[in-house]
């Protein structure tokens, strides 16, 4: 089922995209809540289908990632104890998940932040990262445009 799962900046946790109004978003938390707010403009909203891992090649998408993290713990809650470990331990971890991720551009941070959302994800039973979590049509300003642009091109009648 495909969703459109988001982060708040300054807001804990992860939200579900449940409609679109104006100039707003309708988001749904994924917690025991599951507490409907508005997103506004001036929120920074981020898709998870957006966001990428620094690696040492190119750039991982987070769905890839956390499918490593659902393979790795067989589709359970993270077995680190993350929020309280050391930092060789978690980045330890992280690189059996990810081995060639870029280890200067990467922070403990980032990596807690990962694990913290995989753990909410699978509380809510989201495993299916690839395709959950893939860019939908239209969803982004680049759809938008090549729709404008055919839309221009098209003879009138």
């Amino acid at each position: 089922m495909q969703q459109t799962i988001l982060s708040i900046a300054g807001k804990p946790g992860l939200y579900k995209l449940v409609s679109r109004g104006k100039n707003t978003l309708i988001v749904e938390a994924l917690d025991e809540t599951h507490k409907r707010i508005p997103a506004f403009s001036t929120d920074r909203v981020t898709s998870l289908a957006d966001i990428a891992m620094y690696s040492d090649t190119e750039d991982v998408p987070l769905m890839t990632v956390l499918a490593a993290v659902r393979d790795k713990e067989d589709k359970k809650a993270c077995s680190l104890a993350y929020k309280k470990c050391k930092a060789e331990e978690l980045r330890n971890y992280f690189a059996e998940v990810l081995p060639n991720y870029d280890r200067e551009r990467v922070h403990d941070s980032d990596i807690r932040k990962l694990l913290s959302w995989y753990d909410i994800l699978v509380k809510n039973d989201i495993t299916d990262f690839e395709d959950s979590m893939k860019p939908t049509e239209g969803d982004n300003v680049d759809d938008r445009m090549e729709e404008k642009t055919e839309k221009e091109d098209k003879p009138k009648k």
